[in-house]
């Protein structure tokens, strides 16, 4: 059976990840995964126009998450795919302000944020081909915290620590590498022309950033460890 080559997007069929995978489609095969698709499924379809994609329902609050996960993995092996990146983008931004904290919304945002990227890259992992790049999708929070998401900035950090922890228990056969990124695709509530002006060149990111960055990482073989920060400039202003 001839092998494919193919990147994994977590998160990857919903607003960000789903701009994502339309850039990276045109030169990678995907598999995109999900707590729900519904939405999102005729811009999917789009994709196939470019490459080959697949679906997976990859939900955090899911008790069986780990076995689904791994039950998927070895699905995706026994038909000859190979997977040679990984890209874990999923996570919420819940606005938080100091006096609104609960423990039941504060294991919300982490079980989203920072567990569920944890089990799927534990998953992944052993699973990627030799000279694979896991990559990170952070926020440049970790550089100046939301003051009014904290526990989102707080998961964030924690997750930016896997970065360096990783790229040396995974040292050499897989590369781990972040990115701290600013606005890329506002709220609807958002103010842009507020946000735009929150960073030293004035504008906010596109998905087509974010891919640039992504593609350099996945074609740079001595990089690994690194945050790279795409945030237009955002923390020095």
């Amino acid at each position: 059976m001839e092998k494919k080559t193919w990147w994994v997007i977590v998160g990857g069929a919903r607003r960000l990840g789903l701009a994502l995978a339309k850039t990276l489609a045109e030169n990678h095969k995907l598999v995109l995964t999900s707590s729900k698709f519904p939405e999102g499924k005729e811009e999917l379809s789009k994709l196939s126009i470019h490459t080959d994609v697949r679906l997976l329902r990859w939900d955090a609050n899911d008790p069986s998450l780990a076995s689904r996960i791994m039950t998927d993995i070895q699905v995706l092996l026994g038909e000859g795919i190979t997977i040679s990146g990984a890209i874990i983008i999923a996570g919420t931004f819940p606005s938080a302000p100091l006096g609104s904290w609960n423990v039941e919304e504060l294991q919300k945002t982490w079980q989203i944020n920072l567990t569920f990227p944890l089990m799927a890259i534990q998953s992944l992992a052993p699973n990627l081909m030799e000279g694979s790049c896991i990559q990170i999708i952070l926020d440049t929070c970790i550089h100046r915290p939301w003051l009014n998401r904290l526990p989102y900035s707080c998961a964030k950090s924690g997750l930016a620590t896997l970065v360096s922890g990783l790229s040396q228990l995974l040292a050499p056969k897989i590369r781990v590498v972040g990115h701290a990124i600013g606005t890329v695709l506002p709220d609807d509530d958002s103010d842009p022309v507020f946000l735009q002006n929150q960073t030293l060149l004035k504008r906010l990111g596109t998905p087509e950033d974010l891919a640039r960055a992504i593609t350099y990482t996945a074609d740079s073989p001595y990089l690994t460890g690194e945050i790279l920060t795409l945030d237009g400039g955002r923390r020095w202003v």
